[in-house]
């Protein structure tokens, strides 16, 4: 599998970085994880996003779903015709983005067929096998195990250190894991901090970790410094353009 980073900002996007946002591809398929403000532009410099085979999108807060409402008027208004694709979502996504869009818009199922995922859900996309599990966020969040070809990658999502997502990490060839906090004490307990973040992976024994979400006001090198502290390896960032073989 390959992983490219679309974006990684926490909350917002900047002009360095969109908001959350993967890529992963495996042969001839490809599913795009978590569509943050940003990302629908970084997506198709890419790949055409027309050859995208489904999308994950792990919870219903703007940076990670928004541009997927870019996607959809690209698609719905294109010039050839567009087959939905499998949008493996919590309920609460697709209900948040049809009161965007309001009346008179049309159905989202003309270009994003969602499917409901919970906790222990699953689903296969191509080569590649998905599971799901619950966060610890306030509104309903999944993580996702991708695998393929024996090789894991586990994306935590926005998460707390309850949750199920240490469980789904366990033994994970690729840990992309939110570290949005720095230091000892957090403002808000439903995000890691990086010294939590290094943490999980170590209880997960992970072989390898890739920061991502980091708060954009903060210096990334603090977060890496603080997360191999705890993890006992120094980590990636999820640096958009990256690429990651998992």
């Amino acid at each position: 599998m390959k992983l490219t980073i679309l974006g990684s900002n926490g909350t917002y996007p900047t002009p360095e970085s969109p908001a959350s946002g993967y890529l992963v591809e495996d042969g001839d398929h490809a599913v795009w994880v978590d569509a943050g403000s940003g990302t629908f532009v970084a997506l198709a410099s890419h790949i055409d996003p027309r050859d995208v085979d489904a999308i994950v999108l792990s919870h219903a807060h703007a940076d990670h779903c928004l541009d997927v409402l870019a996607f959809y008027y690209a698609m719905k208004f294109g010039e050839e015709p567009f087959q939905p694709i499998p949008t493996y979502a919590p309920r609460s996504v697709e209900e948040r983005l049809l009161a965007f869009l309001g009346p008179g818009h049309g159905s989202l199922g003309s270009v994003l067929d969602f499917v409901h995922v919970a906790d222990g859900s699953r689903a296969r996309v191509g080569s590649m096998d998905l599971y799901f599990a619950a966060a610890d966020h306030p509104v309903p969040t999944v993580g996702v195990r991708i695998e393929a070809g024996g090789r894991s990658l586990v994306y935590s999502s926005d998460t707390g250190t309850g949750g199920g997502i240490a469980d789904l990490a366990k033994g994970a060839d690729v840990f992309l894991v939110e570290a949005t906090y720095q230091g000892m004490h957090k403002p808000w307990e439903h995000h890691l901090s990086a010294y939590e973040a290094g943490k999980m992976a170590a209880v997960a024994d992970v072989e390898s970790m890739v920061l991502t979400h980091v708060w954009p006001r903060f210096n990334v090198e603090v977060s890496l410094e603080q997360a191999a502290s705890t993890f006992g390896r120094v980590p990636e960032h999820a640096t958009p353009g990256r690429v990651f073989e998992v």
